[in-house]
């Protein structure tokens, strides 16, 4: 797959300091992504335990990954030295490829972090323990709104909002935005925590909104995805024994040797970011496979076909999907004709949906419906024929994404980055 060029939501350099809340996953490869970037003045990580015997081994940690290599081949090439240095146990401090970054070790609790002492006004949250956006700042068990207490102006989340208590509203200072999506519903003068949903609903945004931006949500008789996901952190590498109260069995079992069915919350959170699709009957289910990342989405869309209007058919969806990708310079979605396998994606840098043209496919039947169940008597009595055909075609489009770095990590550095100059300039 051609190479995609690294264009910066920001080029100059800012005086911020940036904090992380975890080192999973996620949090290490937002560091891996501010560190290659070089924005942030400083970076403030927090672990929230000790780790190793020494700060060397958190170093190491952070240096090497099984999926994507050294991080200094992953920054230069294969022939780079070593990008971590000045070590200094006792402060917990560190230079990663220029950045500074400091390690804290001691609390856990968000509102229990000295980010005011780090100067630190800007976190994303990636434990994915805290994503409620209801819960006050002085919540036993933690929160969100901790950060606050704690000294942050603003904090993002690394994963969709789940709120507890059903019977409460979103609040009106919380918002959830995907970069290239629909970053403008964020208001910076009164948003203070933003969600960046998910990496699966981060490729499914890409997929449809180029289709619902073409034909509108009326044209959309329904529409339905299966995710085919890498395995996470949640998962187990042995079969293990459910905690009490474990209600799905499944995440128990050896990731390993298993496919796995799940659920996936992308329906919820694809309707904050695409209010058209509460217009639309749209079912969402996943399956776990045993790859370390590389995920895929199966997208399968039926349309309403207009007399009047140009029918729906591959040409038109794949044209639809190439102008889209051509347009947007940024490149978070990117039109292919070639035939990749998972491994193919992983680390595209910045690249949110690889749409593979090759594997688009649309079939266009008829279906019969009786209006003597759909319409009152009063209006039955005038039509002459209760009996009507309709054209529909149905699309299964085919959609690659890095769940991990390429993706998710670095559209979160995207947002991260425009949420910091907003602060900057007020």
């Amino acid at each position: 797959m051609s190479p995609q060029p690294r264009l910066e939501v920001a080029t100059e350099p800012s005086p911020m300091k940036l904090g992380i809340n975890g080192l999973g996953r996620i949090g290490k490869l937002s560091l891996w992504h501010q560190v290659e970037r070089r924005y942030f003045a400083e970076v403030v990580v927090n672990i929230g335990r000790q780790a190793g015997t020494r700060l060397d081994d958190i170093a190491l940690f952070i240096e090497k990954d099984s999926v994507y290599g050294a991080l200094h081949n992953y920054l230069y090439g294969c022939r780079a030295q070593r990008v971590i240095e000045d070590l200094d146990d006792r402060k917990g401090r560190m230079v990663i490829n220029g950045t500074p970054v400091t390690i804290l070790r001691q609390n856990r609790n968000p509102r229990d972090l000295s980010w005011l002492n780090h100067e630190v006004e800007l976190v994303v949250d990636t434990t994915g323990q805290f994503r409620d956006p209801t819960l006050p700042g002085d919540f036993d068990k933690g929160s969100l709104r901790g950060h606050l207490v704690a000294g942050a102006r603003k904090v993002a989340l690394s994963a969709p909002f789940k709120i507890s208590d059903k019977s409460r509203a979103m609040p009106e200072d919380a918002v959830t935005t995907i970069t290239g999506i629909n970053e403008m519903d964020y208001d910076p003068a009164r948003h203070v925590i933003v969600s960046h949903a998910s990496c699966t609903t981060t490729c499914l945004a890409f997929m449809l909104k180029p289709l619902i931006d073409s034909f509108g949500p009326k044209r959309f008789l329904s529409v339905s995805m299966a995710t085919v996901h890498a395995s996470t952190s949640s998962q187990q590498v042995l079969d293990h024994l459910p905690q009490g109260g474990a209600t799905d069995l499944r995440k128990n079992r050896s990731i390993f040797n298993n496919i796995i069915l799940t659920s996936t919350g992308a329906a919820e959170a694809l309707a904050q970011v695409l209010p058209e699709m509460r217009e639309i009957p749209f079912i969402a289910e996943s399956v776990r496979i045993p790859v370390s990342t590389g995920s895929l989405i199966i997208l399968v869309v039926n349309f309403q076909e207009v007399p009047d209007k140009p029918w729906v058919d591959r040409r038109r969806i794949n044209d639809i999907y190439s102008s889209y990708a051509a347009q947007r310079p940024k490149g978070y979605l990117r039109y292919t004709e070639e035939q990749n396998v998972s491994s193919d994606i992983i680390g595209l840098y910045r690249v949110a949906a690889i749409v593979e043209g090759h594997e688009t496919h649309t079939r266009t039947a008829t279906i019969t419906f009786d209006l003597s169940q759909l319409l009152p008597a009063e209006v039955l009595n005038k039509v002459p024929e209760t009996w009507v055909e309709v054209p529909m075609t149905k699309a299964v489009i085919y959609g690659w994404y890095d769940n991990e770095l390429g993706s998710y990590s670095n559209l979160l550095g995207d947002r991260l980055v425009t949420m910091a100059e907003h602060m900057y300039n007020q």
